[in-house]
């Protein structure tokens, strides 16, 4: 019995990396799905994309800048606590901060929002 052996990594040119890659930047696009459409592995078409210097995930949520907000309240008594309400689709999550405490919130939220 004779086995077949490959005589070495397959090499592809660069039209097909950059077919490849510009695929993977269209919105909502998947880049295991782009590379098997190609017969590519995604390993690889992931590796193309860190070389390109495009290495981040095409499902990468859009940046969000955090805006200090300077509040006066009405009364004192209003704001005794920093209430948050985070949303995602039908999740909602209610955050209640003590107002003695808000560097710490602001710091927390800095670590959410990463």
């Amino acid at each position: 019995m004779e086995h077949s052996k490959r005589a070495g990594r397959r090499r592809h040119d660069d039209e097909l990396k950059a077919k490849v890659l510009s695929e993977c930047e269209a919105p909502g696009a998947s880049i295991a799905h782009v590379a098997l459409a190609h017969g590519l592995n995604a390993n690889l078409v992931h590796k193309w994309r860190r070389r390109a210097g495009g290495g981040h995930s095409v499902a990468t949520p859009e940046v969000t800048t955090f805006i200090p907000v300077t509040m006066t309240p009405a009364t004192p008594a209003v704001l005794d606590d920093i209430r948050i309400e985070l949303r995602r689709g039908a999740l909602a999550v209610n955050v209640t901060w003590p107002l003695a405490a808000s560097a710490q919130c602001a710091g927390w939220l800095r670590e959410l929002l990463k």
